[in-house]
């Protein structure tokens, strides 16, 4: 080793950037394990802005000719000397990086590159709104790249997150992600250890965003890497407990030649400090079993002694129901004795259900109809098909002793079943469980659950392979369900599912809960060719509108709030399982959309880029309420924060802190030492003195490179 560090010390006075590359190829060389995982850790990937504006000493792509397909000459990468604006059409002066090649372009044939291993000073452009949450807390969707979007909530929600879910790109060999601008295909020789270091990266920028004291990273994965993944894990998260559960995802399967047909995936569960998970009535495999087995329900037949139509003639009477859904549409009336039930007619739709007794005789009721009417009304009654039975439906309901602990709030109603049944929930412990590791639930299959429901939300538009609404949410609610105010991430936000489940479980339980939703607006693989040929590029308005956060992410989640489809249609169909509600009533929830962007830190630094930096500092301080977007009258102060750039206003601005009850921060704009030493002594207790633009400038130099080896 000391003989490499002299070489690059020499190699250093020739070429420096030749000399940083080859002493962190060397540091990655002496940081590789002789037990456990090891990988190549590929060069730190590129994301290209198109809209940004090109500056001088940038790295830049040029662009290949409109109408035309890029070539692999068109990744080198070029450095701006100069810029000549005085024509029509500005001329850029480029040298390559080594400076030993110069060339010029037109600046529009050039796009903005940023490497990973560079610092970066973000900032966040507001793209539309939805507002139907009064005073909660804004839901958050950015369209960016993810790794730099992580950096950037680094400086927002540092070690405050509860739960992050994602589902990453499976490498599949087929064209769904890329890697340095290039689609990983099949035969590369390099593919899985170009996915490891893809997942790597993100995933120390996730552990620095996780509480460590309480929280949990959850992944969606496949079989093509979920080994690999797993070593993964275990060393970027050693101190962490980490189990893998199997869910089915569709039980038709995916039928492979030779092979076993797939009808699951994977699910790994990292749990950080005291994170557990939380028990409860469903085991998650034995569906329909497990709150029948539990004591909160009961057989309604009477059993036993006097278990006959003739023992008690009021209470043998029909339940009509609706034999697809199980739904009880009416309770009848008793019959009398000497009338045969088979002259009672059924509503139409309906089938009548009578009690029996195992053997098959006329039985009887556990209580008389008006009873039943109330608990049906109430959901404390329910039936079910059963092949045990000889009429096939088992009717169940609560006693006396489980409605008491309802009142007594030991036992919670946690929603309804799509029959109308209440969701049974005993809060004290007793009869629950912990799921297993195997889940099989109808309502977890991709197809009905994912793609049909997107269908219902985004008419006409697709994306592949969507999760199940309620596959996602079971998964986040056995971590947040004890957290009504938790914050949960999605950086492979993908269609919106995350954001879509974490809105249905504030409804269930009346949770403020935020999420934070990220993905680019990268086009499908095969729209590209056809936007190619058409003459239009990255960045263009007729390219971006195809992408994946402005053509799926964004107009599904605003959906799901408003409950009205892009076309301006009430969506059709229902909520199913926990919480049975119809589509189109949305959600009582606040969502706001933002890109983001790259700023110059020299701009920032003289307070010249205030507005694409206020969205940072609102979400710092927890996204809610009014944001503070100006301040010309040289301070303000809204809701959890207040930002002081004119300390002249020092009295107002201090007053305005003490007469907010809700304000926890301070964003003091000052390059003074004294001046922010002075205003942290003045500052009321209970409000945190954040000095600008210091601590942003200096956490986005901090975390360049992190993770980018």
């Amino acid at each position: 080793m000391s003989r490499l560090n002299d070489l690059i010390r020499q190699l250093r006075l020739k070429d420096p950037a030749l000399a940083d590359d080859m002493e962190r190829e060397v540091s990655a060389l002496a940081d590789r394990r002789a037990f456990g995982l090891n990988f190549e850790r590929h060069t730190p990937e590129a994301v290209e802005l198109p809209g940004r504006r090109v500056r001088r000493g940038d790295k830049v792509r040029v662009l290949p000719p409109r109408g035309t397909m890029p070539t692999k000459a068109d990744e080198r990468l070029w450095r701006v000397a100069s810029i000549d604006r005085t024509g029509c059409q500005p001329v850029v002066a480029l040298e390559s990086l080594d400076g030993e090649e110069s060339r010029s372009a037109a600046v529009g044939d050039l796009v903005v590159v940023a490497e990973f291993r560079e610092p970066i000073y973000p900032g966040l452009v507001s793209t539309g709104k939805v507002e139907r949450g009064g005073g909660k807390p804004f839901h958050t969707v950015i369209n960016a790249e993810n790794y730099h979007a992580l950096q950037t909530l680094l400086f927002t929600h540092h070690g405050q997150v509860d739960c992050i879910y994602i589902d990453p790109p499976y490498n599949t060999g087929a064209k769904d992600w890329k890697y340095n601008n290039d689609y990983v295909e099949s035969d590369d020789l390099y593919r899985h250890s170009k996915w490891l270091a893809f997942m790597e990266r993100r995933l120390l920028l996730a552990k620095e965003l996780l509480n460590p004291d309480d929280s949990v990273l959850i992944v969606s994965i496949d079989e093509k890497e979920v080994h690999r993944l797993g070593l993964l894990i275990q060393q970027v998260f050693p101190d962490a407990r980490l189990q893998m559960v199997t869910s089915v995802v569709s039980s038709q399967a995916s039928v492979r030649e030779g092979a076993f047909s797939r009808c699951d995936e994977f699910i790994l569960f990292v749990m950080l400090g005291s994170s557990e998970v939380s028990r409860s009535d469903d085991d998650m495999l034995n569906e329909g079993l497990s709150a029948t087995k539990s004591q909160l329900w009961f057989q309604f037949v009477r059993t036993g002694t006097g278990n006959l139509r003739a023992d008690r003639k009021g209470m043998f009477f029909p339940f009509f129901v609706e034999q697809e859904t199980g739904q009880i549409v009416q309770v009848g009336d008793p019959v009398p004795l000497d009338v045969d039930k088979m002259t009672v007619t059924a509503p139409p739709g309906t089938v009548a259900v009578w009690p029996e007794t195992a053997d098959g005789r006329e039985g009887r009721w556990r209580t008389g109809p008006e009873t039943a009417r109330q608990r049906v009304e109430q959901g404390l009654l329910r039936l079910a098909k059963s092949s045990r039975k000889a009429g096939g439906w088992s009717a169940m309901t609560v006693n006396a002793g489980t409605q008491e602990r309802i009142r007594s709030g030991e036992v919670i109603v946690d929603g309804r079943n799509g029959d109308g049944s209440a969701i049974l929930r005993e809060v004290s412990g007793g009869g629950l469980r912990n799921p297993k590791t195997v889940w099989n639930k109808t309502s977890h299959n991709a197809g009905w659950h994912g793609s049909k429901l997107l269908a219902a939300f985004l008419p006409g538009r697709t994306f592949p392979y969507p999760k199940s609404i309620y596959a996602v949410e079971d998964a986040a609610r056995l971590f947040v369900r004890n957290k009504p105010n938790a914050i949960l991430i999605d950086f492979f936000a993908g269609s919106g599912s995350t954001a879509h489940a974490v809105m249905r479980l504030n409804r269930q339980d009346g949770g403020r809960r935020q999420s934070i939703m990220v993905t680019n607006n990268e086009v499908a693989a095969d729209e590209q060719r056809r936007l190619r040929k058409n003459g239009l590029r990255p960045g263009d308005p007729g390219w971006e509108k195809w992408g994946i956060c402005d053509y799926v992410t964004k107009p599904r989640i605003q959906a799901a709030v408003t409950g009205t489809a892009p076309d301006g249609k009430p969506i059709k169909g229902d909520y199913k399982f926990t919480d049975e509600l119809p589509m189109s009533e949305g959600f009582e929830e606040n969502v706001e959309f933002f890109t983001l962007t790259y700023e110059a830190p020299l701009r920032v630094a003289s307070n010249r880029e205030f507005e694409r930096v206020a969205p940072l500092l609102w979400l710092r301080a927890g996204s809610r309420g009014r944001r503070i977007d100006d301040i010309a009258k040289g301070w303000d102060v809204a809701g959890a924060y207040g930002v002081i750039a004119d300390f002249d206003h020092t009295d107002e601005f201090l007053q305005a802190l003490a007469d907010q009850p809700d304000a926890v921060l301070a964003f003091v704009v000052t390059d003074e030492d004294w001046l922010f030493e002075s205003m942290c002594r003045e500052l009321p207790e209970r409000v945190e003195p954040v000095r600008l633009y210091e601590a942003y400038l200096r956490n986005f130099e901090l975390e360049s490179g992190r993770g980018a080896r």
